[in-house]
């Protein structure tokens, strides 16, 4: 891991805000340049990766982001907004339900991940099929089990709408809405979500300390778990088949459904365990309903198969004791701070 952070910036950091450009002059034609916004990257996090190189962050570009995220004329419904399936009290995963709704009442086929640390995702979804995070709200827009709309559509609503055009306007220079300006502010949106605040992370930075329980879950987790779920991320990105039997429903093949080799039959994209006590259920189909049930899968219900992962595929013996210490551990990865941050909150 390799980066140099300043001084300036880590003060900046610790102050728990976005860092703004004090310079927002006025171009020739008079309009006033966007104010530029920093993604913030915990003093424990590598370098992310750079996902606004042609979208420049800026205050304007975050807030029509944050507009759109939680306006559901986004959907053909106009109820179905991004926020419908992705809560901030669940980490901006969906709360309590395997599926998530969609529009008329019809349910989506994969449980909806938390978003949170996507500047540092090179790849997204279960089955990483979307390799750019501006890209990725097309899936559930034009899905016709999710917002089932088109983008033609969409574009017109907001070039419709008065307060839109005056955003777009402050975000890009003119109110023309467009497709492109409407997935860079999506994506500066979700992009700025970064959870890097959790107990875990004040332990990691010597501000607090682990209970007993904790300590000892977070020394079985480091043995027994991070090589998959590697800190700081808690996730090494990679595609794993754990040994879940198919649902026989979805006949969900995970990743060979992208790559179309057999050899990733049932792999599916390793899942961050940060704020894992507030994304119930779990799995990439919501099969598990507590943290306990996804340990007794690997202590106990491994099936073989020629794609399990060699780690898992013998299962991991975790006594009862080690799995009560092991969920003490997991509940320190809870980021309260981002779960109540009022800056990705739905706009008044």
């Amino acid at each position: 891991m390799r980066r140099f952070i300043t001084i300036w910036f880590l003060v900046m950091l610790a102050a728990g805000s976005f860092i703004i450009d004090s310079c927002n002059k006025n171009d020739k034609s008079g309009i006033q340049s966007p104010s530029i916004l920093h993604i913030e990257v915990p003093a424990n996090f590598p370098a992310p990766n750079d996902l606004f190189k042609d979208n420049p962050l800026t205050t304007e570009g975050f807030a029509l982001g944050r507009k759109l995220f939680y306006d559901g004329r986004l959907a053909k419904d106009g109820i179905a907004s991004c926020a419908s399936c992705h809560q901030q009290f669940a980490a901006f995963s969906t709360f309590d339900h395997a599926f998530s709704h969609g529009i008329d009442n019809q349910f989506t086929t994969r449980n909806a991940p938390g978003i949170f640390n996507m500047a540092w995702h090179k790849e997204l979804h279960w089955d990483g099929g979307i390799n750019h995070l501006e890209v990725q709200p097309l899936a559930p827009l034009t899905a016709p089990n999710e917002m089932g709309e088109t983008v033609e559509n969409v574009i017109k609503k907001l070039n419709s709408d008065t307060r839109y055009r005056d955003m777009f306007k402050a975000a890009f220079g003119d109110e023309n809405a467009t497709s492109q300006r409407m997935l860079k502010a999506l994506a500066q949106f979700m992009g700025m979500m970064v959870s890097g605040n959790s107990k875990y992370d004040q332990v990691m930075l010597g501000k607090t300390t682990f209970t007993l329980a904790e300590q000892s879950g977070y020394t079985i987790f480091k043995a027994k778990c991070g090589t998959c779920h590697k800190e700081p991320l808690f996730t090494d990105l990679s595609y794993r088949n754990t040994g879940m039997p198919i649902n026989t429903g979805l006949k969900d093949l995970g990743r060979m459904r992208i790559t179309r080799l057999s050899e990733d039959s049932l792999k599916f994209k390793v899942p961050s365990l940060r704020n894992v006590q507030v994304t119930a259920p779990y799995g990439h189909d919501g099969r598990f309903f507590s943290i306990g049930a996804v340990i007794d899968h690997y202590r106990l219900f491994v099936q073989d198969g020629p794609t399990v992962d060699p780690l898992v595929k013998k299962k991991i013996s975790i006594s009862l004791n080690e799995k009560a210490d092991l969920v003490q551990f997991l509940n320190t990865l809870t980021d309260t701070a981002f779960i109540k941050d009022k800056r990705f909150s739905q706009p008044e």
